[in-house]
């Protein structure tokens, strides 16, 4: 196995210790680094780098950043993270983000799922034909 390799599958043998009932926990997570800190392993860089990139997976797995214009209820938040919730299968955490530029409607994503209905999108697709 190359040395690129073994960085990998270490950094993924870390992932899997930082899960606890299969969600990432900062316990885990500080226990890991404090691990990788004392005994930096080869290619301790390209180790934490997969490392960061496999957690941050994870937490993005695992919110619904709902960006949205206007006004909306905190219930609608909770909503469409239930709605989330039972299209994946797992609980999704809602993450508002104010976001004027889009005139009206939301933006949802999840992971690299994106699901929007605003306006500025649908102007968007006007522009693109024109």
């Amino acid at each position: 196995m190359s040395r690129h390799g073994k960085a990998t599958e270490l950094a993924r043998t870390l992932f899997k210790l930082s899960l606890e009932d299969g969600r990432i926990s900062s316990e885990r997570v500080g226990a890991v680094l404090a691990w990788v800190e004392r005994h930096m392993p080869p290619r301790a860089t390209a180790v934490l780098r997969e490392y960061k990139r496999l957690v941050e997976e994870e937490i993005a797995r695992n919110r619904a950043v709902i960006e949205f214009a206007g006004d909306i209820s905190p219930s609608a938040f909770e909503e469409i993270a239930e709605a989330m919730s039972r299209r994946y299968g797992r609980s999704i955490e809602p993450v508002p983000v104010p976001r004027p530029e889009l005139i009206a409607g939301v933006r949802v994503r999840v992971g690299c799922d994106i699901f929007e209905n605003s306006i500025f999108s649908q102007l968007g697709i006007l522009r693109a034909f024109s």
